[in-house]
């Protein structure tokens, strides 16, 4: 396995990170998770454009897309796989221990691992602690992923694949790692970003290519909603079977299926939509 590490391909067991970075010592980096399909990304150029909408967000250069895309191509050839999820790490680079940045400029980590594709459905749970919609990194994809760690291994013990939030105010956010759909008389909705949720990237096209409306939706909406779904980079568009102890039979139900399947049509059709 070789990975791009600050300008070039390396060796992963060479490979290395100074012990005083910032994203290691106090969460200060961005990053993006990239689907790469035998060797071919998708939305790519969407990604880079968050991925400098995070950086400004934290105060960090705007990375080169140039370079990123140089980066990810080289991996992608260096470590063939019939799927693949990309990540771009960016960070504050080598820094003092503490909050205060160094003068070093950041580091940029491009790696690649291989992955399955998701079943067709799945189980989330919701937890009991909130997004802040107010928050300094609302909105931003960071290294500062403490909390969906946590989140995410309460969510593994209640065999589930997925944790929900809710924001302050009591409304649907997001999982972890996912944003979250519900249909309701037929109809979809998402939570809008003004909830404090990341603006995923599958979620904009989801949002684009089914029509759904971007609502402000209570959390016990998931226990009365006819359909749930996830949107990621990875996921997809992935039906849920189960939100806590309420099942959902059937699921897929149609209109989920009707959205999967014209996920899965628009995005074979243009690989950089």
């Amino acid at each position: 396995m070789r990975i791009w590490l600050d300008g070039g391909l390396q060796d992963i067991e060479s490979a290395r990170v100074s012990v005083f970075d910032h994203g290691l010592t106090v969460g200060d980096g961005i990053f993006e998770t990239v689907k790469a399909v035998d060797g071919r990304t998708f939305a790519l150029t969407r990604h880079l454009d968050r991925l400098t909408r995070s950086a400004r967000g934290l105060g960090l250069p705007d990375p080169d897309h140039d370079e990123v895309r140089r980066a990810c191509a080289a991996v992608l050839e260096a470590n063939p796989m019939p799927l693949g999820r990309l990540r771009i790490t960016y960070t504050g680079g080598h820094g003092p221990l503490g909050s205060d940045r160094g003068e070093h400029g950041p580091t940029l980590v491009v790696a690649l691992g291989e992955t399955t594709r998701r079943p067709d459905s799945t189980a989330v749970i919701t937890v009991p602690w909130t997004r802040n919609e107010r928050g300094a990194l609302t909105g931003l994809k960071t290294t500062s992923y403490a909390e969906n760690v946590v989140a995410l291994a309460r969510a593994h013990q209640h065999g589930a694949s997925e944790a929900l939030f809710a924001n302050t105010v009591g409304q649907l956010c997001e999982g972890t790692g996912s944003n979250v759909f519900v249909v309701l008389d037929g109809e979809i909705h998402t939570p809008p970003v003004a909830s404090g949720c990341l603006a995923g990237i599958t979620r904009a096209l989801a949002v684009e290519w089914t029509g759904a409306k971007e609502t402000d939706l209570p959390l016990d909406v998931l226990q009365r909603a006819d359909e749930v779904f996830l949107t990621s980079t990875l996921r997809d568009v992935q039906a849920v079977h189960r939100v806590d102890e309420r099942e959902l039979p059937g699921a897929p139900g149609p209109v989920t299926a009707k959205a999967m399947r014209i996920f899965e049509e628009r995005s074979g059709d243009d690989l950089d939509p």
